[in-house]
């Protein structure tokens, strides 16, 4: 007799002191939950902000958002943004979208607030950030994958408060070390290890140990330290417990085989010292190949730092522009707002050739694209704006999102999206940061 025993796709085991632990899934949860594929999320951010000319240097069209339609009722891609024209039925723009806590923060703390919409303005809170919107998606995708999360900056490392190198904040609201290497993130995603199983194994305890005994020495130190000296700390502790998190998220992937794939069109040795465009396409090939060998399903990546800081600020002089990228961002002559523009173009070149890398992998039912939720967007407008920022939604047909469209809603919640990009997932959130809804009407059909 068959076992009519069933269990809800959310079940979870209760212990004590209410801690509650998510179950993995199980065939007792139905044939559609053990068939599920994957749904990822992908959140690329650029500092400074988009072009939006000055409509006196009649440049406008040069508008990172759209500007009007054509004969056939569809929105204009402007310049900027015109390499992404083939992927129109696979993304939309959405206008008007911000955080309510960025107008009252350092207009520098933009980057640190994208994926949290903490108040950070609040001087006398306990910790200075909330988790972000990545690691949310990595709690309830982990289980399925060989590592929860994978973060990418140019710079790597953390940098510091209101100038961050990571978009990436844990649940205790610390930032997430960023990886900016594309040799040592390949190694860490994809390097078969020749040693048995068994060395491979008694490596990864011994690993392990060696993080617990250095987190608890550390912890004991930090009650010791001073106030500057404990956020230093702070992060330190940050950075070992998600590399603790790895290792135990690899154990039980040791018997199973990696899914083969063609490497060949990578070029490790590429750095962030090269071709900008060199750099940044090996990085997008090294997020599509880990999303199709389902290694991770949460990816963040920075692809900028705000106000000047780290090596990107000089790509658009690698590019032979005569400014670095935050002066572009402050330019109110025509010659500096129009570099801005072409610099938001290359950039979109680069997004361009990673949507055509996550369409060529395939899912059983459609490309990768099609089971991905991309975010591409901006902390800041123009010059430090906090409001109508620069935002398109790619991929997730597959979870509702119907595209082919410029949203606009004056002044709208972006946790009102990120609630939205979460139920789309089937992550059943009832709030996230501040949010006080999904957004209605919009390119979200299953919230």
């Amino acid at each position: 007799m068959a076992n009519s025993f069933k269990l809800s796709r959310r079940s979870v085991l209760k212990g004590a002191a209410g801690v509650t632990l998510t179950l993995p899934i199980l065939e007792a949860m139905g044939a559609d939950q053990t068939t599920q594929l994957p749904k990822r999320f992908c959140a690329l951010y650029t500092a400074n902000g988009m072009s939006l000319p000055k409509p006196e240097h009649k440049i406008d069209e040069w508008s990172w958002f759209p500007r009007g339609k054509d004969k056939e009722n569809q929105f204009v891609f402007g310049k900027s943004t015109e390499p992404l024209k083939d992927f129109r039925s696979q993304l939309s723009f959405m206008g008007g979208l911000y955080h309510e806590n960025g107008p009252k923060s350092d207009p520098h703390q933009c980057s640190d607030m994208w994926l949290t919409g903490a108040p950070l303005h609040q001087s006398n809170r306990q910790t200075y950030n909330t988790v972000g919107l990545d690691q949310v998606i990595a709690t309830h995708t982990k289980q399925h994958c060989r590592q929860p999360s994978l973060v990418l900056s140019v710079d790597a490392g953390t940098g510091f408060l209101s100038r961050t190198g990571t978009i990436s904040y844990s649940f205790k609201g610390k930032p997430i070390p960023a990886e900016n290497n594309p040799r040592q993130v390949f190694d860490r995603l994809f390097r078969s290890d020749k040693n048995s199983m068994k060395t491979k194994r008694d490596d990864l305890h011994r690993r392990i140990r060696l993080v617990d005994a250095v987190l608890e020495n550390a912890k004991t130190l930090n009650k010791n330290l001073g106030k500057n000296d404990r956020e230093k700390m702070d992060q330190y502790l940050a950075s070992l417990d998600e590399v603790e998190q790895r290792l135990v998220a690899s154990e039980k992937w040791i018997d199973i085989p990696l899914k083969t794939q063609d490497y060949s069109n990578l070029d490790l040795d590429v750095t962030n010292e090269g071709k900008p465009a060199d750099y940044y396409r090996n990085m997008f090939d090294l997020i599509a190949l880990a999303f199709d060998a389902d290694i991770t399903r949460s990816v963040a990546f920075m692809l900028n730092r705000e106000d000047g800081m780290g090596i990107s600020d000089t790509f658009p002089l690698k590019l032979g522009m005569n400014r670095t990228h935050h002066n572009l961002s402050h330019a109110g002559d025509k010659a500096g707002q129009l570099l801005f523009a072409k610099y938001d173009r290359f950039l979109s070149e680069q997004i361009a050739y990673f949507f055509e890398r996550l369409n060529q992998f395939k899912d059983k039912n459609g490309s990768l694209l099609d089971n991905s939720i991309v975010l591409f967007g901006s902390g800041a407008s123009t010059t430090h704006y906090s409001k109508n920022l620069p935002t398109m939604i790619a991929g997730g047909k597959n979870m509702g999102l119907q595209h082919g469209s410029f949203w606009q809603e004056k002044d709208a919640k972006m946790s009102n999206m990120y609630l939205s990009i979460l139920r789309s997932m089937g992550i059943n959130a009832e709030k996230f940061s501040d949010s006080s809804g999904v957004l209605n009407d919009s390119i979200f059909t299953k919230v």
